[in-house]
């Protein structure tokens, strides 16, 4: 008997939850497949999103021969028989692990691309803009599959319930118990959802204490509003940055009783720089010393570090400075026409003319009066420091010298 997640795996994009901009009704993969233009696209996403199963639906409907290729584990003398069959007519190759694609093996593919005879779909997890050959990447449109959210996830796990060996049923907090520790991954939350039915009958109802216990976690009634996981890890967020450090060891406990240590890291690194930040810049390097400590002993014993550093943070003086001007600098690149680089600034023409440039390091505190935004944009403020903390204080203080020298209007 195959595996449920093999047997759900969708067999029309209609079958795909959560990816309506690539394969809805009018998503840019079915207006490809519609119009017979295609074009060579990379799709990027977390694992379990569906982006090995949209690219094998993509290719069945293509009307090319397709081939799969492994980047990480398949050799250039494969490629090279595969490419050999477009002396014969236009080919479809899908990339898995596009990534790990070696330089030799891209420069040979690179004029196939170029000239159409191959089509090429990548598939990587990571972001393509900072892991993939530019080369490559500048020859395809790149696509990112979504992480899924719990509404998708729980669509398919009432579509799967259909394909069990018993006839069950399920409850609702069963459901959201399974899209917790699914991680967002389909494959992860169909696994669950088989694992759990072996030790139903017929006629049985799956409950969320069911759930627990086959995937090994305590028993705990975790409902969709108060205790919620994602809740619990907002709420802990919550309580440091208002510094109730009471509230934050609560939250902290009702997170350890779970189990997912790498979740609490993953959002405590976050915390220290997007509400400690320039408060306690040394909060960073604090906890992920500690994150790591953690990772090393594991639980039980990594509940003692966290316990340390969570209060730490709690009472900790806070900032979002830098949050606030990264963001609102993103949004003004994204949304307004922010001008070019200043010529002093471009190396291209400072290599033309080099007294362009005034060499900060030379000057009275290294600093002089040449400015670096864009002209459209060169009176615009980002960062507004605040002056609770002693270190942020300092900062704000050092912007007025360096403002004074400059002669900004801030």
């Amino acid at each position: 008997m195959k595996p449920l997640a093999y047997r759900m795996r969708p067999q029309k994009f209609e079958d795909v939850f959560g990816q309506d901009h690539l394969v809805g009704h009018d998503g840019v993969l079915v207006s490809m497949l519609e119009k017979k233009k295609l074009l060579s696209f990379i799709l990027h996403g977390p694992p379990g999103t569906g982006k090995t199963t949209i690219a094998q639906l993509f290719a069945q409907q293509s009307e090319l021969d397709f081939y799969f290729f492994n980047a990480s584990t398949d050799s250039k003398a494969k490629l090279k028989d595969i490419i050999e069959t477009t002396n014969y007519h236009d080919i479809l190759i899908v990339i898995d692990e596009i990534h790990r694609m070696k330089t030799d093996v891209q420069d040979y593919l690179l004029p196939y691309m170029e000239n159409g005879n191959a089509t090429v779909i990548g598939l990587t997890t990571l972001n393509p803009y900072q892991s993939i050959n530019m080369a490559i990447r500048s020859r395809c449109h790149l696509y990112e599959v979504k992480k899924l959210d719990d509404e998708a996830i729980e669509k398919a796990l009432m579509s799967a319930i259909k394909e069990l060996d018993v006839d069950i049923r399920i409850d609702k907090n069963a459901l959201s118990a399974i899209t917790r520790y699914s991680n967002s991954e389909v494959r992860t939350a169909l696994n669950i959802l088989e694992s759990a039915s072996l030790v139903l009958n017929d006629g049985d109802l799956l409950t969320a204490q069911t759930v627990y216990r086959v995937a090994g976690k305590v028993s705990h009634d975790l409902d969709d509003h108060e205790d919620h996981f994602y809740n619990l890890l907002s709420a802990l967020q919550k309580s440091i940055r208002g510094s109730d450090v009471d509230a934050s060891i609560h939250y902290l406990a009702r997170l350890i009783t779970l189990g997912d240590l790498q979740s609490i890291i993953r959002r405590l690194l976050v915390i220290a720089y997007e509400d400690i930040g320039l408060a306690n810049p040394l909060m960073g390097g604090k906890v992920l010393n500690a994150c790591d400590a953690a990772i090393r002993v594991g639980f039980p014993e990594a509940r003692i570090i966290l316990a340390n550093v969570v209060i730490d943070m709690a009472i900790s003086p806070k900032s979002n400075t830098a949050i606030a001007a990264i963001d609102n600098a993103i949004a003004d690149y994204e949304n307004t026409d922010t001008g070019t680089v200043p010529d002093h600034v471009n190396n291209r023409k400072i290599k033309l003319n080099p007294e362009i440039y005034h060499y900060p390091h030379l000057d009275a505190d290294s600093i002089n009066d040449q400015t670096h935004l864009p002209d459209k944009i060169k009176d615009k403020t980002y960062y507004h420091p605040k002056t609770e903390s002693s270190y942020e204080k300092a900062l704000a203080e050092r912007l007025k010298i360096i403002d004074k020298v400059k002669k900004i209007k801030r």
